[in-house]
């Protein structure tokens, strides 16, 4: 899928080269807006990101970049430098709503959601209340209160128990799929946790957790990974090497930063007939490939 924005003086605007799960393509042909690119904040960073959401399913994806120097796209008649190429994965909705918990709890008291996800900066966030069964995920990570007597409304408080056990869950579920897919992670461990030779684990075990822990905390804040870590019981690294780099500067996986106007797509431009749509899987497959090399 190629997205493209008209300036306003008639040039040639940029374009950006889009791969998505194959279903979109039916998705958006029943809806002339069906997919949109919203404004949503990062729940690790708390900066801004880019998001495809699905209005047809209710779907929320997030936006990765695969990026290579001296790469360009040839799309149609044109020649488009860069060669960035952006890839849409569907991501827990959760991982957002407990930015929005975690920062309500400060007050310490229970509320009603429509009073915690609340942004000025991103008020596209009000989408994440129309997901569906919604009350079916809090569950996972608040408390939740009835009052019948006054207006049988639902109130909300964030469950730092409650959220670490499911969080516990989501890290063995990646742990799964690492060892379905035959992912070996000894190595990837070592690297970015900077670990000595003696320090990895001799038994592939906590490894896999210590490396889908570090995936799972791409979506969580910095406090809460730390309290996922101990939870775990992950042993700390020696404090006598250095700290791993920021995880930002892998460039196949860092999000899309609200950097450039992607909403600018939400329009009839976005016309998915028109193409063949490639899934992510194949991305997925791609990446793994060059990582592995």
């Amino acid at each position: 899928m190629a997205g493209r924005g008209d300036g306003a003086d008639g040039a040639r605007a940029r374009q950006h080269v889009f791969l998505l799960p194959e279903y979109l393509k039916d998705a958006s042909k029943k809806m002339k807006s069906g997919l949109m690119f919203i404004k949503l904040v990062n729940p690790c960073s708390g900066e801004g990101a880019i998001y495809l959401f699905n209005i047809c399913l209710q779907q929320l994806f997030e936006i990765k970049v695969f990026k290579e120097k001296h790469h360009s796209w040839f799309i149609n008649q044109s020649v488009q430098s860069g060669g960035l190429l952006h890839f849409a994965t569907p991501m827990d909705p959760l991982f957002l709503l407990l930015h929005y918990l975690i920062k309500a709890d400060k007050e310490g008291k229970f509320q009603p959601l429509d009073q915690v996800v609340v942004d000025d900066k991103f008020p596209n966030c009000i989408l994440l209340l129309k997901l569906p069964e919604l009350e079916k995920l809090l569950r996972h990570v608040t408390e939740e209160r009835v009052n019948p007597e006054i207006d049988k409304k639902k109130y909300y408080k964030f469950s730092k128990e409650k959220t670490l056990k499911w969080l516990e869950k989501k890290v063995n579920q990646t742990v799964a799929a690492l060892k379905t897919n035959n992912v070996n992670v000894g190595a990837r461990v070592q690297s970015t946790a900077f670990f000595s030779g003696d320090q990895v684990s001799s038994g592939k075990e906590e490894d896999y957790i210590r490396y889908a822990h570090g995936l799972i905390s791409d979506y969580i804040s910095k406090e809460l990974s730390d309290d996922l870590s101990k939870y775990l019981k992950l042993p700390e690294p020696s404090a006598s090497l250095p700290k791993p780099p920021s995880k930002k500067v892998k460039l196949s996986d860092e999000p899309v930063e609200a950097k450039e106007d992607y909403t600018k797509f939400n329009s009839k431009d976005l016309k998915t007939e028109k193409l063949d749509l490639i899934t992510s899987y194949f991305v997925v497959a791609a990446q793994r490939k060059k990582r592995d090399k």
